[in-house]
Protein backbone atom coordinates (compact mmCIF):
# COMPACT_ATOMS: atom_id res chain seq x y z
CA UNK A 1 0.00 0.00 0.00
CA UNK A 2 1.32 3.24 -1.19
CA UNK A 3 1.34 6.42 1.79
CA UNK A 4 -0.73 8.78 1.75
CA UNK A 5 -0.64 12.14 0.12
CA UNK A 6 0.79 15.06 2.75
CA UNK A 7 -2.10 17.22 1.02
CA UNK A 8 -5.02 15.24 1.25
CA UNK A 9 -5.29 14.24 4.77
CA UNK A 10 -7.30 16.46 7.20
CA UNK A 11 -7.06 16.85 10.29
CA UNK A 12 -9.64 16.38 13.01
CA UNK A 13 -11.58 19.54 13.58
CA UNK A 14 -10.92 21.52 16.96
CA UNK A 15 -14.05 21.92 19.76
CA UNK A 16 -15.55 25.18 19.55
CA UNK A 17 -13.86 27.44 21.80
CA UNK A 18 -16.46 29.13 25.18
CA UNK A 19 -16.35 31.66 27.11
CA UNK A 20 -15.81 29.52 30.38
CA UNK A 21 -12.51 27.99 28.97
CA UNK A 22 -9.99 29.07 30.74
CA UNK A 23 -6.55 30.47 28.64
CA UNK A 24 -3.10 29.07 29.45
CA UNK A 25 -0.41 31.05 28.47
CA UNK A 26 2.71 29.30 28.38
CA UNK A 27 4.88 32.87 29.64
CA UNK A 28 5.60 33.37 33.10
CA UNK A 29 3.46 36.60 34.08
CA UNK A 30 5.16 38.72 37.11
CA UNK A 31 3.22 39.00 39.82
CA UNK A 32 3.34 38.70 43.55
CA UNK A 33 4.15 35.82 44.81
CA UNK A 34 5.89 34.41 42.11
CA UNK A 35 9.70 33.61 42.42
CA UNK A 36 10.16 35.82 39.36
CA UNK A 37 9.08 38.67 40.88
CA UNK A 38 10.50 38.09 44.46
CA UNK A 39 14.27 37.54 42.77
CA UNK A 40 13.69 40.75 40.79
CA UNK A 41 12.68 42.89 43.49
CA UNK A 42 15.52 44.88 44.48
CA UNK A 43 15.51 46.22 48.79
CA UNK A 44 14.26 49.99 48.57
CA UNK A 45 17.03 52.45 49.22
CA UNK A 46 16.64 55.30 51.86
CA UNK A 47 17.28 58.18 48.88
CA UNK A 48 14.08 56.11 46.95
CA UNK A 49 11.94 56.51 50.18
CA UNK A 50 9.33 58.98 50.43
CA UNK A 51 9.28 61.72 52.67
CA UNK A 52 6.65 61.26 55.34
CA UNK A 53 6.15 65.09 55.96
CA UNK A 54 4.06 66.79 53.50
CA UNK A 55 5.58 69.14 51.69
CA UNK A 56 4.23 71.94 49.49
CA UNK A 57 4.17 69.66 47.08
CA UNK A 58 2.81 66.15 48.59
CA UNK A 59 0.23 68.02 50.61
CA UNK A 60 -3.27 67.52 49.09
CA UNK A 61 -5.55 70.30 48.20
CA UNK A 62 -7.58 69.72 50.04
CA UNK A 63 -5.13 70.03 53.64
CA UNK A 64 -3.88 73.15 51.15
CA UNK A 65 -7.23 75.07 50.45
CA UNK A 66 -8.32 74.68 54.34
CA UNK A 67 -4.34 75.96 55.36
CA UNK A 68 -4.79 79.29 53.11
CA UNK A 69 -8.06 79.69 54.36
CA UNK A 70 -7.11 79.63 57.99
CA UNK A 71 -5.85 82.40 60.24
CA UNK A 72 -2.23 84.25 60.13
CA UNK A 73 -0.29 83.54 63.21
CA UNK A 74 2.75 85.30 64.34
CA UNK A 75 6.07 84.07 66.13
CA UNK A 76 9.34 83.68 66.00
CA UNK A 77 11.73 80.87 64.19
CA UNK A 78 13.63 79.11 67.12
CA UNK A 79 15.96 77.27 64.86
CA UNK A 80 16.19 76.25 61.12
CA UNK A 81 18.96 74.17 59.09
CA UNK A 82 19.01 74.84 55.30
CA UNK A 83 21.05 71.74 55.15
CA UNK A 84 18.40 69.22 56.31
CA UNK A 85 15.11 71.75 54.71
CA UNK A 86 12.88 72.22 58.00
CA UNK A 87 13.10 74.33 61.70
CA UNK A 88 10.52 75.57 64.09
CA UNK A 89 8.63 78.28 64.90
CA UNK A 90 8.27 79.37 68.54
CA UNK A 91 4.37 80.84 68.38
CA UNK A 92 3.95 84.33 70.07
CA UNK A 93 1.00 82.90 71.68
CA UNK A 94 3.18 80.57 73.77
CA UNK A 95 1.88 76.95 72.31
CA UNK A 96 4.33 74.11 71.53
CA UNK A 97 6.78 74.65 68.97
CA UNK A 98 5.91 74.47 65.63
CA UNK A 99 7.83 72.45 62.58
CA UNK A 100 7.90 74.43 59.14
CA UNK A 101 9.52 72.85 56.19
CA UNK A 102 11.40 74.01 53.44
CA UNK A 103 9.06 74.43 51.19
CA UNK A 104 6.60 76.54 53.15
CA UNK A 105 8.69 79.47 53.22
CA UNK A 106 7.72 82.45 50.98
CA UNK A 107 10.17 84.81 50.63
CA UNK A 108 13.88 85.69 49.57
CA UNK A 109 15.60 85.10 53.08
CA UNK A 110 16.30 81.62 55.12
CA UNK A 111 14.94 82.01 58.23
CA UNK A 112 17.70 82.41 61.46
CA UNK A 113 16.65 82.49 65.13
CA UNK A 114 15.11 85.43 66.53
CA UNK A 115 13.62 86.30 63.27
CA UNK A 116 9.91 87.29 63.30
CA UNK A 117 7.33 85.28 60.99
CA UNK A 118 3.83 85.06 60.46
CA UNK A 119 2.33 81.76 58.80
CA UNK A 120 -0.58 79.68 58.93
CA UNK A 121 -1.18 75.69 60.13
CA UNK A 122 -1.73 72.90 58.60
CA UNK A 123 -1.83 68.80 60.76
CA UNK A 124 0.59 66.76 59.58
CA UNK A 125 -1.12 62.86 58.43
CA UNK A 126 -1.47 60.49 59.25
CA UNK A 127 -3.07 60.51 62.48
CA UNK A 128 -3.72 64.48 62.32
CA UNK A 129 -2.30 65.06 66.05
CA UNK A 130 0.74 67.68 64.72
CA UNK A 131 0.39 70.66 63.25
CA UNK A 132 3.35 72.40 60.51
CA UNK A 133 3.63 76.04 59.64
CA UNK A 134 2.52 77.11 56.16
CA UNK A 135 2.87 80.17 53.84
CA UNK A 136 5.46 81.46 56.30
CA UNK A 137 6.26 84.74 55.77
CA UNK A 138 9.58 86.52 57.69
CA UNK A 139 8.44 89.74 58.76
CA UNK A 140 11.25 90.99 60.17
CA UNK A 141 14.73 89.93 60.51
CA UNK A 142 16.77 90.04 63.52
CA UNK A 143 19.30 92.53 64.30
CA UNK A 144 22.65 92.20 64.17
CA UNK A 145 22.94 88.85 62.61
CA UNK A 146 24.46 87.79 58.56
CA UNK A 147 21.01 86.56 56.75
CA UNK A 148 21.39 84.65 53.83
CA UNK A 149 19.25 84.40 50.65
CA UNK A 150 18.49 81.01 49.03
CA UNK A 151 20.73 81.48 45.94
CA UNK A 152 23.52 81.87 48.82
CA UNK A 153 24.18 86.01 49.13
CA UNK A 154 25.19 87.17 52.43
CA UNK A 155 23.44 90.12 53.55
CA UNK A 156 24.26 92.02 57.15
CA UNK A 157 21.36 93.33 58.72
Amino acid sequence: MSDPDPSTTVDPPLPPATPCTPVQLSFPFLREGSRVWERERKPPQPRDLPSPLPTKRTRSYSATVRAKSGPVFKGVCKNFSRSQGHGFIHPSHGAEDIFVHISDIEGEYVPMEGDEVTYKVCPIPPKNQKIQAVDVVLTHLNPGTKHETWSGQIISS
